[in-house]
């Protein structure tokens, strides 16, 4: 039998259209539980939507650091035992790949906060876990109290000074990354 007489064969019992409706459902399936799961993926590792709005944040504000005495990459602080050593000039996939681990760690630390705990890696990965733990927005989260806005903002300083591009970020990442 042919092609042509199999497929007709098919279509007078039906068998063809329960198979089209199958794979044409397995798709669409697919599809809305790829688009629900809100994924990404990367060197076979599986990131949310939520994750790449942070690494986005971050690679926008850090920048790639080059020749930089103790920070590579995206902002990464190079401690003893590092793949890496100071002043390595990093490229874009290698200060990815480390900004991504980072985070990732980040975020596995702070799981206990649940859907709050991206928004606290972010902030640590740029004030330190040391700064967060001591900070009032960890403790508002922490005693289940989620007015965090101002504390948040109040992020901002350097010195005992307002930053504007350290205001701006603190912004988005709480525009992006806190779940209401």
């Amino acid at each position: 039998m042919n092609v042509s007489g199999y497929f007709a064969q098919c279509s007078n019992s039906g068998s063809l259209r329960k198979l089209l409706w199958a794979i044409i459902s397995a798709i669409a399936l697919s599809g809305i539980a790829m688009f629900a799961l809100g994924s990404a993926k990367s060197d076979n590792k599986v990131y949310t939507v939520e994750f790449e709005k942070a690494v986005t944040i971050i690679k926008k504000y850090e920048g790639l650091h080059k020749n930089h005495p103790t920070l590579i990459g995206y902002g990464h602080q190079v401690i003893a035992g590092d793949k890496y050593k100071r002043r390595a000039n990093l490229s874009l996939e290698q200060a990815d790949e480390l900004l991504r681990d980072d985070l990732s760690k980040l975020c596995a630390r702070y799981r206990s906060f649940g859907k709050d705990s991206l928004l606290l890696a972010a902030l640590a990965y740029n004030c330190g876990i040391g700064t967060v733990a001591k900070s009032s927005v960890y403790k508002n989260l922490q005693a289940g109290n989620r007015n965090i806005e101002s504390a948040y903002l109040a992020h901002s300083k350097s010195r005992g000074k307002t930053l504007s591009q350290l205001k701006r970020r603190r912004q988005e990442e709480l525009d992006s990354l806190f779940v209401k």
